[in-house]
């Protein structure tokens, strides 16, 4: 395989404290303790549909809400992810799934570019899942984007049951990043006519 591809990380603030160590080429085992149930179960999904080994442990003001604990998560998990992605050399650098969830289904496309932007569109009709804030969902994958430095357009086409909607999410996501994260021996360096990703 060559040099390994992991990321470790921790970050503590006055609101979480939160360490997170990732493997891209693992086999989606997980350990995940957030302190948010809901959320441990969708980023069991992300690891599991991603083949990223992931241990996540984090510590924040639940007390309060979910925000601050989601929210930092996506934060240093995105920026572990980019550690463990290095250079990016020779990875496929986008990625594709359309994932259904009985009656949920749901499109993610994704490009390791170095640009942040995320589009998301799904048709939550409850403000909570669990323990976990329904609006955190996007928040997630908004500080994901940003400091994985990756594009990422999530659309729900139709759902009706709102956990659905969020695990056909996270799974979709997983699928599209575990394509575009594959090494392809075709690519040398930079998948890009630039040369570098930017």
């Amino acid at each position: 395989m060559g040099q390994e591809r992991t990321g470790k990380l921790s970050r503590e603030s006055k609101e979480t404290k939160i360490s997170i160590e990732a493997n891209l080429d693992g086999t989606g085992q997980y350990s995940i303790q957030t302190g948010v149930g809901f959320f441990d179960h969708m980023l069991s999904h992300l690891s599991k549909q991603s083949f990223i080994d992931l241990t996540i442990d984090a510590k924040g003001d639940t007390y309060i809400d979910s925000h601050h604990t989601v929210e930092d998560v996506g934060i240093v998990l995105g920026t572990c992810l980019s550690e463990a992605f290095g250079t990016k050399d020779g990875i496929k650098r986008y990625g594709f799934s359309g994932i259904p969830m009985d009656e949920t289904m749901v499109l993610c496309s994704i490009d390791l570019s170095g640009r942040p932007y995320l589009s998301f569109n799904a048709p939550f009709t409850s403000n909570q899942l669990g323990d976990m804030d329904t609006e955190m969902v996007e928040e997630f994958f908004r500080a994901l984007s940003t400091n994985l430095k990756m594009n990422c357009h999530i659309e729900v086409l139709h759902g009706k049951n709102n956990h659905h909607i969020a695990e056909g999410i996270f799974k979709a996501f997983g699928k599209a990043l575990d394509e575009a994260k594959t090494i392809d021996p075709r690519i040398q360096g930079a998948h890009s006519t630039k040369g570098l990703f930017d």
